[in-house]
């Protein structure tokens, strides 16, 4: 968990609230959900971390992932491209890198999967936020202190 000061700004200057952020992976699935839907509990995930209530997590493929998905015709009229690139951006912004020095593998039945594991372990993540909480929950390894969200549930549980 990240500490961080704000100043109020009810009382510039003299009050200070202490408060933390959340440490979560937002796979992938949860991005072009809140970008393509302006309600939702996606849209709401992604709001809170651009908030500063929970601090996204990025490593080297979890990043590739997110750009990977800038070039695919998944967006439709519902967003610009232009608009998710400010959006990453700023989730980049409010979020941290992590180094990855260890493999779990093989963990999940879909080898594609495991970095998302591997990024959250590192990280000291709470959760992982996915709608793909079925292969995510197969694993051979578990973690404890490590949850799979949707995103419906990361914000029943995660408050």
């Amino acid at each position: 968990m990240i500490w961080r000061i704000e100043r109020s700004l009810q009382e510039p200057m003299t009050a200070y609230m202490l408060s933390f952020m959340i440490p979560l992976v937002i796979d992938t699935n949860v991005f072009v959900s809140a970008m393509r839907s302006e309600a939702g509990a996606s849209r709401e995930v992604l709001r809170r971390a651009l908030q500063g209530r929970y601090q996204p997590l990025f490593a080297n493929s979890l990043w590739l992932e997110y750009e990977e998905m800038l070039g695919r015709p998944i967006w439709g009229d519902a967003v610009s491209r232009q608009e998710v690139e400010v959006v990453l951006a700023a989730l980049a912004r409010t979020g941290r890198w992590v180094s990855v020095y260890y493999g779990w593998r093989p963990n999940l039945p879909d080898e594609g999967d495991n970095h998302l594991i591997e990024l959250a372990v590192a990280g000291g993540a709470r959760a992982i936020i996915t709608h793909n909480t079925r292969d995510l929950c197969r694993g051979e390894l578990l973690f404890s202190g490590l949850s799979i969200l949707t995103p419906i549930r990361c914000l029943e549980e995660l408050v």
